[in-house]
């Protein structure tokens, strides 16, 4: 293939081949998309070589070929790892680039980096979106949810490609213009801090159902397979019943119980804290959930506190099965909460950072290609369908229905969890957060009048308008 015709022909370049970027080059191929790709990795390179076939795919070795194979103007998606690395490849292809081209950031990228890239590459005359992607492997090849920000008239460059590879939910695309600079990446990161929350309130069911009910694997298995048919069903929950009846290789034995209690994270989850954090929004089933991922890299020093803190692990009394549907009803609400969460955060952000989001249109493309897919996205589409300014999800009235008809039983499994002695602090957490934003009156009259006290910050009255200080070592 000459210079000429290989810069007539292809229309997507992808740098980063690797599981993501590979799949992605390859379902874009599939919709009649050809793709270049570039990775500095050679392996990478003869994996796309030995994937591609016949289809209008192409990997090339240097990035100046890679370049050069393009059709003007350029657009060149990234699929590599958040930070350092993202302005590297930026660097490396801007010699390459002219006026008009667009760059696609498709990774996890923190949204700060994603508006000061924008700006800088807006000085060169380049475009840049910040495009946030999640289904994982499947996703990738065969219709992830894609989440881009950015210029509008920059998206309309990819938006027949994105909107044919994407899942699709009753034939609509799960992918939208969610709004301007870091929009798409700031919702990706969201989206990814409620994944970590809905992960760590099933862990705790599991641990639940292992530790205080008595399951073995299979029944476990069976009883997540069950949940998976109703409201409950998701990506999350199908997965979960998966696991639990899968056999080890190596020993015969289920895998579930051959891998170490540490889990790792890669910073969104943790940016999802921190932001929520500055912008005075309360996440507190996200905090727990990066807490406890914080935790468990503890080992040892977990396994010298259990034997100075021995203490008999006990099983929920009472019938089996109705501790089941306690814990059912548990998750549910949690759930619900962590989702709740997540949305008011996106709320708060969107005003902050000028992004006019609508929660329904992100909602809607959550329900099909993304991790946190699950029946409960077709009610809080519905939420903001009816009340597109809804500060809170748990302010619509069905959602408040639902929550209603099983708080009680998260009040039991929070119960049974403190008595039983097992680590339940993403669905304490939640019926915490339930119980506050639900009390008109908090004690935070004391916390303001200890504020008061030893730093002279003034308080509030509820008999009069204005600031107000006292001097409390007066008799």
């Amino acid at each position: 293939m000459t210079t000429q015709q290989a810069q007539e022909h292809y229309e997507i370049g992808m740098i980063g081949l690797g599981v993501m970027g590979r799949n992605l080059a390859l379902n874009m191929a599939d919709h009649g998309f050809s793709v270049a790709g570039y990775d500095k990795d050679p392996g990478k390179v003869t994996a796309l070589r030995q994937e591609s076939g016949e289809r209008a795919v192409r990997a090339f070795d240097t990035i100046k070929e890679f370049a050069l194979a393009h059709r003007n103007p350029k657009t060149t998606i990234l699929l590599v790892p958040a930070g350092s690395a993202v302005d590297s490849v930026i660097d490396e292809m801007i010699p390459h680039l002219d006026k008009g081209d667009l760059i696609v950031d498709a990774g996890n990228s923190n949204f700060r980096d994603t508006d000061l890239r924008i700006r800088k590459l807006a000085e060169k005359g380049i475009h840049f979106l910040g495009v946030g992607v999640s289904g994982g492997e499947q996703g990738a090849r065969h219709g992830p949810s894609i989440m881009p920000g950015g210029a509008q008239e920059a998206y309309e460059r990819v938006r027949l490609v994105f909107e044919a590879i994407s899942a699709k939910v009753n034939e609509e695309p799960c992918v939208t213009w969610l709004g301007p600079g870091s929009a798409g990446h700031y919702v990706k990161m969201v989206h990814n801090g409620i994944e970590y929350a809905v992960m760590q309130l099933i862990a705790e069911t599991y641990d639940l159902m292992k530790r205080g009910i008595g399951l073995n694997n299979e029944e476990i298995h069976n009883v997540f397979e069950t949940w998976n048919s109703g409201e409950l069903s998701g990506y999350l929950m199908e997965i979960t019943c998966r696991i639990f009846s899968r056999k080890d290789g190596r020993t015969g034995k289920r895998l579930i119980d051959e891998i170490l209690g540490v889990a790792s994270q890669k910073g969104t989850g943790m940016w999802t804290s921190q932001s929520a954090m500055e912008l005075q929004v309360p996440v507190p089933a996200i905090d727990l959930a990066v807490s406890m991922r914080d935790l468990s890299m503890f080992a040892d020093e977990r396994r010298h506190a259990e034997s100075m803190y021995s203490r008999p692990t006990l099983h929920f009394p009472g019938d089996r099965d109705a501790s089941i549907a306690k814990l059912r009803s548990a998750l549910f609400t949690g759930m619900i909460i962590a989702y709740a969460q997540g949305m008011a955060l996106l709320r708060v952000a969107s005003h902050k950072y000028d992004y006019s989001l609508d929660l329904e249109a992100v909602a809607r493309l959550w329900r099909g290609g993304c991790i946190i897919r699950a029946a409960l996205l077709y009610d809080i589409c519905e939420a903001f369908h009816l009340r597109r300014d809804l500060p809170n999800l748990l302010l619509d009235p069905e959602i408040a229905r639902k929550v209603i008809e099983n708080q009680e039983e998260l009040r039991r499994v929070v119960c049974m969890a403190a008595d039983a002695g097992l680590p339940a602090a993403a669905l304490m957490s939640t019926l915490g957060y339930l119980d506050a934003y639900r009390s008109a009156w908090l004690p935070a009259n004391l916390t303001q009048a200890q504020r008061d006290y030893f730093g002279s910050h003034t308080y509030k009255r509820i008999d009069a308008e204005g600031s107000f200080h006292t001097n409390w070592e007066e008799g």
